[in-house]
């Protein structure tokens, strides 16, 4: 049985703070934003459907999307069903936690849900990025899961490359990239409400 007591909530006799609560709720919309964000990420740039790593985002996924799919179209090659999805649940997590504080956000959340859609999506590219960084320092040879994140980050390193050429075969539109999010990143919190918070 789970009742609240002093911001805390006991369950069956146990004490579970209400910070490992919101860490939980969290970590799950979280990762189920992630998983919905890669998948029309997966389909946008026309990456390898056979892929390991496609193969358990679709799967994953599935459950979800493909109810979605039967009603909401695509249109122009990019997967609406699940970027409706990927907005309502950003959207609900805020609405949840709010809740959980004991706080309202009203019509306020559905702008929130965008910024927090937005910015998954940015810190999951800074992420990817990092982490095909790291693995083509140690991986040799072809690698199912590092092909995939090149063509995640091809359209969004191709354009640094055509201004940023190669130095001595150091690849420098990493490090281009990465300092361009964080001017971005920076820019966005100074202009938008909410955005440094989320």
């Amino acid at each position: 049985m789970l009742t609240a007591t002093n911001e805390k909530y006991v369950l069956f006799g146990d004490f579970i703070p209400m910070e490992a609560i919101i860490y939980l709720l969290r970590f799950a919309f979280d990762a189920l934003l992630m998983i919905l964000i890669i998948r029309v990420w997966l389909q946008w740039v026309k990456a390898d459907f056979y892929n390991p790593l496609s193969q358990f985002i679709v799967k994953v996924s599935n459950p979800l999307v493909v109810p979605l799919r039967r009603v909401i179209p695509g249109f122009g090659g990019l997967d609406i069903a699940t970027l409706l999805l990927a907005y309502a649940i950003a959207t609900l997590k805020f609405v949840t936690l709010a809740a959980l504080a004991g706080e309202s956000l009203g019509v306020l959340a559905f702008y929130i849900g965008l910024l927090v859609l937005i910015k998954q999506a940015g810190f999951l590219l800074f992420v990817i990025m990092i982490v095909m960084a790291l693995m083509s320092w140690v991986v040799q040879g072809y690698n199912a899961t590092l092909m995939i994140l090149h063509q995640l980050t091809e359209p969004f390193l191709r354009p640094i490359r055509a201004i940023i050429p190669n130095i001595g075969g150091l690849d420098l539109s990493l490090l281009a990239a990465f300092l361009a999010m964080n001017v971005i990143n920076i820019l966005l919190a100074g202009s938008l409400p909410y955005w440094a918070s989320i």
